[in-house]
């Protein structure tokens, strides 16, 4: 029997392909591959670009879909699989957030970027925030969606964690059955529409490879508060947050934006939770194609390739 999600995969990445962006495997270095979706024709000197980082769940393409189609004509729209998602993987032992951002880096180099906006959800999210910090010459802007600048160890994130009813982030991210895939997506749901079992057991067989090395990444992902000092971002940070995000809250995003003071803006959205890019595209989208209008206006002659 065909499973579905492969599928839709197989489908998703011929869209993908008409709408101007292909997949590329960039060696990072011996032992490390990333898979980047990156436009067909590069460089494109009259596009600024756009890069999306997706969260612990899925890859690139299945998490920024709706995004991807909708801004590939005016945008050179990046795509990367993280480290141990979609087709990245490495024999590195490091499992740590700036080791991420050091590879999409180098990748992104490697494909010739020399700025652009990063757009981050969830870990990707986290992921987005450490390159701004690192490579302020590569990130103009960052807008980080249903998402904390790092996860540490304070309670009122692990409250939320533990009042959905998981005692570890890997119980929740790493289910093991139909019901706990499930579970999930209600989680990360404001409403979920009735699908059939079917669906989550065919994404419970190709969405969750490389568990033992995800659990890692877990683990080295939560850090103790006191070792956290909250960087002096040059860059202006755009976030974005399901009003019904039931693992990242409003009230932690509202957090973020006071300590970040004037170099960041908020922008929530009804009837979303933490996949609000894919719960509510079309409200997403248009959010973000105002931000990104703010970032890149016509007085800008900044253009992001060499």
């Amino acid at each position: 029997m065909v499973n579905t999600i492969k599928l839709y995969q197989s489908l998703l990445r011929a869209a993908m392909k008409l709408a101007g962006v292909r997949p590329r495997k960039i060696e990072i270095e011996p032992g490390t591959a990333m898979n980047f979706w990156a436009p067909t024709r590069t460089p494109n000197k009259n596009k600024n670009a756009v890069v999306f980082l997706h969260g612990f769940v899925g890859d690139g393409m299945i998490t920024w879909q709706f995004q991807v189609l909708a801004l590939a004509r005016k945008y050179a729209v990046y795509v990367p699989d993280l480290l141990f998602f979609g087709g990245s993987a490495t024999g590195d032992s490091h499992r740590t957030v700036d080791f991420q951002a050091e590879c999409v880096a180098k990748g992104l180099a490697a494909l010739g970027l020399r700025q652009c906006t990063v757009v981050g959800s969830s870990y990707g999210g986290m992921v987005g925030f450490k390159l701004a910090e690192s490579l302020p010459e590569l990130v103009k802007s960052v807008v980080a969606t249903c998402t904390v600048l790092v996860l540490t160890e304070v309670p009122n994130i692990f409250s939320s964690l533990e009042r959905l009813g998981f005692p570890a982030w890997s119980d929740l991210l790493l289910p093991n059955s139909v019901g706990e895939v499930k579970k999930m997506f209600e989680v990360g749901s404001h409403k979920l529409p009735r699908i059939p079992d079917r669906v989550f057991k065919d994404g419970l067989e190709v969405m969750f490879d490389y568990r033992k090395e995800r659990a890692e990444l877990l683990e080295a992902l939560v850090i103790p508060e006191k070792d956290f000092i909250l960087p002096d971002y040059s860059q202006k940070v755009h976030l974005v947050c399901g009003v019904d995000d039931k693992i990242f809250n409003v009230g932690l995003v509202k957090d973020i934006k006071e300590k970040l003071g004037n170099k960041a803006s908020l922008e929530c959205i009804e009837k979303a939770g933490h996949l609000a890019m894919l719960e509510r595209p079309f409200v997403y989208n248009k959010c973000l194609k105002r931000i990104l209008a703010s970032i890149y206006d016509k007085r800008s002659n900044e253009f992001s390739y060499e």
